[in-house]
Formats: structure tokens, C-alpha cells, sequence
């Protein structure tokens, strides 16, 4: 099945095409989804001597997870806060120290696979929009003392010295974080899960399902796979596979946008390779990315990548209902331009969307739904870290080398308020909006 068009689709640095699904086959473990999780899970399961088939619906990194910022970075979609009232103090550091940990084992993977084609690029800074320098220096002296993670403060002259716009104050800078091609990572993966033994079967949608016995049959249109295990990781394109998912989150669409190529232009703006996020709930993340449209090149087998940075990748806005990515990609503009005028002459080149996943709690639902049964999705934004150690977590609990995944029973399959739930999701983030721009405007 054919990608969305995207700037990775333009990069991909491997094209092998998967075949679906065709008659009966058995293994340990069968995964629905090939995104970020189910490919985490199935490469440690795999990695471990388990027989695994993964189920994709269309082809691997097909949704968000092919098509995502590239943000490599601790934390979640809610904050430290939260997860403690929720969870406990304890089990909040441990659960931030598990995606600390995601963040190293995605490193490390593509040290391991030599996956040269995900490109990562060290550094990600997160900047303030409006004054409160002391209140980041506090947050980084907190994650020094708690985790021993270190996180660079740049006062308002260093930030301005390479994002110039007057809209920016302070900043905490990642020198751990990183950004990379997804999509490629992804690929990277399939790659060494297949090598391992490993079946990838792409254009094989899940229709249906018999779990409540010791072994599980999975079904499509061209045939099934039987299995001790069921793993769904198919996060905001569950549909109605499995109705205790399918009520337990919303599908949020998020958009991005590709610049043309005009590096001299963008250099006027911004003059670092981190990629960068504000600090607002509902705010913007940009990065440069290198190459850009047509500038694969044939070597052998895969594509090699021409280096550059040429272009501006800036993401941001979400919505409950599937909008045009076109349409959205004028507000993108505008805030682009607000923060940077001198790049209103940048002209869009393309622009795409992809649906995540929200449980109500803001947090990954990762557990065991029933026995041999398993869930790993509702990464709310964040997936790129979270999914890496969901799929640990998951692979661990079926392989019963640890119940790590426990730590994440605080957050359940819990009710997200169906088409009600969309218009709260809605509503509060115009909400967010508002209090954001309210509070700049104090700035």
C-alpha cells in the first residue's frame, strides 16, 4: 500500500514492498499494527526467540507514527504533576525514568541496526514565550536533583542569538533529546525484525477475532494467524476492531507542513540544528530536515540521502475532526510567520496530517486486557519515546521477564466520552489557545 505524501514518503530510504497475509499461519505472538509500538514489541519478542507475525493494515509507518515530527524526548502528554496525583510520587519517577529510558533504547537501536537513513540529530530546545526565567532554572535544577538529567538553561540573549524572534524569552535546552527521519526508523526496524525471523505481512487489515481461548485466532481478508499472544497497537486507526479500545480513546489529527527548499532565507530565522518546541499547550515544534524533495539518490538497494537542511519542517495545531491538510496549513503559516516575518516569503511546499490517539488521562494506556491479550497505544503526541518503551514493557510481561508494565494500571482502558468527548477534546484546547495567548499578551 502506498504512503500519504509526506516528506519522509519523498525520503524513505528502503521501499520493499510487504506481501499481505494468505492462508493460515501459527506463531508465539501476533501484533496488530505496524507503527512504533507494535515493531518495538515484536523486534524485542523477536529478539528473544518468539515466532511473531505483525498485522499492518497498509504499509509499515503507514500513520502517525511514520509521519510525526521526528521528536526524540522524555515525558508525556500530561505533566509530572498529574501523573503523581494519579499514580503516586514513587511511581511517577519511575514512569519518568521509563521514558527516559525510551529515549536512550531508540539511540541505541539505530547505534545497533546502523540505520543510517533516520538521520538523528542531537539537541532539542524548548522555548518560553513569555518571561519566567527563574521558573525554568527551578525545573532544571528539580530534574538534575531527581533523575541526575541534566537540561541547559539559555537566557533570553542566547535564544535570541539563534531563533530570531522577539517572541521568545527563555529556554531549556535537551543535549540527550533528538530528532530523526520516523519513518526510516521504522523501516530500520522492520528490517531487523524480519532478519531475526520475523513475518511482516503489509495490506492485511484485522476483520475480526476469537481471544477468549488459550490460542487466539486473528483474522483477515486473506487469512488468519493463531497464537498464544494478541498484541493491538494500531492507536488512532483502531476503528472498531476491538470495542474496549475503540471507547477508551480519541483520534486527534495533528499537521505539518514542508517548506520549500531556501536555506539562505530560513538562516535569516533560525540558525540551529535542534528542533524546537514552545512551551504553550497548545503550541508549534519545528525543525530543519535535510534533503528535501527529490534528492534521493540510488545506491544499490536503498536510497542514500543528500545532507543539507534546506527545509523548514513546522508542525503544530490539532483537531477532532479530519480537516484539510492544505486548509490547515494556512494557520500553520501564520503562526510561523508571526513568530518569524522575515520568512513570510517561505512558501509551502506540502503539507499532511495523522490521526494519534488521546486517552482522557492523557497518558499511554500499556497493559494486559485479558489473558494472552495485550494493548500498547494512546501515546497523545509523545509516541516516540513512549512507544519505544511500551513496546519493551509489553515484549517483558509476555516473555514474564518483568511486570514493569504494572505501572502503567493507574491509567487504564477508561471510557474517553465518544463524539462528547471529541467536542470537550475540542473545546479545551480553544481553551488552552486562549489561555496561552492571554498570557503572552502579559508578557
Amino acid at each position: 500500500m502506498s504512503y500519504p505524501n509526506t516528506y519522509y514518503k519523498q525520503t524513505i530510504a528502503d521501499t520493499k514492498v510487504r506481501p499481505a497475509l494468505s492462508g493460515a499461519v501459527e506463531c508465539d505472538t501476533v501484533i496488530i499494527g505496524g507503527g512504533l509500538a507494535g515493531l518495538t514489541t515484536a523486534l524485542q519478542l523477536t529478539r528473544a526467540g518468539q515466532t511473531v507475525v505483525v498485522l499492518e493494515a497498509e504499509s509499515v509507518g503507514f500513520g502517525a507514527s511514520g509521519r510525526n515530527g521526528g521528536f526524540v524526548s522524555p515525558g508525556f502528554a500530561t505533566g509530572s504533576d498529574n501523573i503523581a496525583r494519579m499514580a503516586g510520587t514513587e511511581a511517577a519517577r519511575q514512569i519518568h525514568r521509563l521514558s527516559i529510558e525510551g529515549v536512550e533504547f531508540v539511540r541505541e537501536t539505530i547505534e545497533a541496526l546502523k540505520i543510517e537513513g533516520a538521520r538523528p540529530q542531537t539537541g532539542i530546545t524548548s522555548v518560553l514565550r513569555y518571561d519566567d526565567g527563574e521558573g525554568l532554572k527551578a525545573h532544571a535544577d528539580e530534574m538534575r536533583r531527581v533523575y541526575g538529567y541534566e537540561l541547559d538553561y539559555l537566557s533570553t540573549d542566547e535564544v535570541r542569538s539563534v531563533l530570531k524572534s522577539k517572541r521568545y524569552f527563555h529556554a531549556l535546552r535537551d543535549p540527550k533529546a533528538f530528532h530523526m527521519h520516523p519513518l526510516n526508523y521504522l523501516r530500520g526496524l522492520a528490517q531487523e525484525i524480519e532478519r531475526l525471523g520475523g513475518r511482516i505481512y503489509e495490506g492485511s487489515a484485522v476483520t475480526g477475532s476469537a481471544l477468549d481461548s488459550p490460542e487466539k485466532t486473528v483474522s483477515t481478508s486473506g487469512g488468519c494467524a493463531r497464537a498464544r499472544n494478541v498484541v493491538f497497537t494500531t492507536g488512532g486507526y483502531t476503528g472498531s476492531l476491538d470495542g474496549r479500545l475503540k471507547r477508551s480513546f480519541l483520534p486527534i489529527a495533528t499537521y505539518v507542513m514542508l517548506s520549500e527548499e531556501a536555506p539562505e532565507l530560513i538562516r535569516t530565522a533560525i540558525l540551529t540544528t535542534d528542533a524546537i518546541g514552545d512551551n504553550r499547550r497548545a503550541g508549534d515544534y519545528y525543525r530543519l530536515v535535510e534533503g528535501g524533495i527529490g534528492d534521493n539518490r540510488r545506491a544499490g538497494d536503498s536510497y542514500r540521502l543528500v545532507e543539507g537542511g534546506k527545509r523548514l519542517l513546522w508542525g503544530g495545531r490539532i483537531t477532532t475532526r479530519a480537516a484539510s491538510p492544505a486548509t490547515l496549513a494556512g494557520e500553520l503559516r501564520r503562526e510561523m510567520v508571526g513568530t518569524y516575518p522575515q520568512l513570510k516569503d517561505l512558501k509551502t511546499e506540502l503539507a499532511w496530517s495523522g490521526l494519534m490517539s488521546y486517552a482522557r488521562h492523557l497518558m499511554p494506556q500499556i497493559g494486559e486486557m485479558q489473558a494472552g491479550v495485550w494493548h500498547c497505544t494512546a501515546f497523545g503526541g509523545h509516541g516516540l519515546n513512549t512507544t519505544a518503551v511500551g513496546g519493551k514493557l509489553v515484549a517483558e510481561g509476555i516473555l514474564r521477564q518483568s511486570d514493569r508494565y504494572k505501572l502503567f494500571k493507574p491509567f487504564g482502558l477508561v471510557w474517553a466520552g465518544g463524539y462528547a468527548g471529541l467536542a470537550v477534546a475540542q473545546l479545551t484546547y480553544w481553551k488552552l489557545q486562549a489561555q496561552d495567548w492571554w498570557r503572552e499578551r502579559a508578557a
